[in-house]
C-alpha cells in the first residue's frame, strides 16, 4: 500500500516513570524543534496554572491530594529536572504491553523512527526524545492558550505532514488527542482500529466496543505491526492477541484513504 515504512500514532499515557538521568529539557533537546516555542509558552502557561488555587489545579490536572501535589511540583519544575526517553518514562497500560525492552535490536531500531506520540506538553514526541516527569492532558485548558487539542492542531499538522506523505499511518490515536489532528493527507492510507467483543445480548449475538482492555490491545498490536513493517490492513490476518482478538476482514471500511478495520474476540 505504501512504499516508505509505517508510522505510528499513540497517546502518551497519564501514568509516568519518576526521576531520570538525562539533563533537564532545553529548546532543541528533542525532535520536532520547530514546536520548541510553542512548548515554552505551554511550559509557562502550566506553571502558572501550578501557582493557582488546590480547587483549580485538581480541576485541570484531574488528580487530588498527595497526586496532586507531585504532580504540581513536577510541572512548576519541568525545565530543571532529569529526563529520560519517553518510551520509558510513559508507563501506562499501552506502553507496558509494548515492553519495548524485550523487542530484538532491529524492531527497537524500527519502534524508534516510527512512533510518535502526540503530547498536551510537547506536541509530538518521538520514543527517544528526553523528557521529565509532568501531567498535563490533551484535553485541559489553560489560561490564554484555550483547549490544547485546538492550540496544537495546526502545529501538528505542519509538523507531522511531510512524514506521513506516501506512508501507511496507523492512528492509533483516542478520541482527546485525535482532535490535534485532522488526519493524513490523500497521499497516505489512514488506518483506524478497532476492538470489538462479540457477545450475546437477548439471544442475539452482538458486537460490542472494548473499552477495559482497548489500551493492552493497542500495545500488543504496536509490536505486531513494528515486527511485520505492516502497510496494509491484510497484514492483520496473522495477528494473534492472547486475549483472542483476530482480524475481520469482513467488517473493514474506507472512505478515501481512510480505512477502518476491526479486531474481534468472541465473548
Amino acid at each position: 500500500m505504501a512504499s516508505r515504512p509505517p508510522l505510528i500514532l499513540l497517546p502518551p499515557s497519564e501514568g509516568k516513570a519518576t526521576g531520570g538521568t538525562g539533563a533537564p529539557w532545553q529548546a532543541g533537546s528533542t525532535s520536532f524543534t520547530e514546536l520548541d516555542d510553542d512548548r515554552a509558552l505551554v511550559i509557562r502557561r502550566l506553571a502558572t496554572a501550578m501557582r493557582g488555587s488546590v480547587a483549580k489545579r485538581s480541576k485541570l490536572l484531574g488528580v487530588k491530594s498527595i497526586a496532586l501535589a507531585a504532580a504540581t511540583d513536577a510541572n512548576l519544575h519541568v525545565t530543571s529536572t532529569p529526563t529520560m526517553p519517553a518510551i520509558e518514562r510513559y508507563t501506562g497500560v499501552l506502553y507496558s504491553a509494548l515492553d519495548a525492552s524485550t523487542l530484538s535490536q532491529q524492531d527497537r531500531e524500527r519502534m524508534e523512527s516510527q512512533i510518535i506520540t502526540f503530547s498536551s506538553l510537547w506536541g509530538l514526541v518521538s520514543p527517544t526524545d528526553l523528557i521529565p516527569d509532568y501531567r498535563l492532558k490533551m484535553g485541559a485548558s489553560l489560561a490564554r492558550t484555550g483547549r490544547l487539542a485546538s492550540f496544537w492542531r495546526p502545529r501538528i499538522e505542519s509538523a507531522l505532514g511531510p512524514l506521513t506523505e506516501q506512508r501507511t499511518v496507523w492512528n492509533l490515536l483516542p478520541n482527546e488527542h485525535e482532535r490535534a489532528w485532522s488526519g493524513a493527507p490523500t497521499s497516505t492510507a489512514q488506518i483506524k482500529v478497532r476492538f470489538l467483543d462479540e457477545v450475546e445480548r437477548a439471544g442475539t449475538r452482538r458486537l460490542i466496543t472494548v473499552s477495559h482492555w482497548n489500551k493492552l490491545l493497542k500495545g500488543a498490536l504496536v509490536r505486531h505491526i513494528v515486527a511485520h513493517q505492516l502497510t496494509d490492513p491484510d497484514g492483520l490476518g496473522d495477528f494473534e492477541h492472547p486475549e483472542g482478538y483476530r482480524y475481520m476482514p469482513s467488517l473493514t471500511t474506507s472512505e478515501a484513504n481512510r480505512i477502518s478495520v476491526s479486531l474481534v474476540s468472541r465473548r
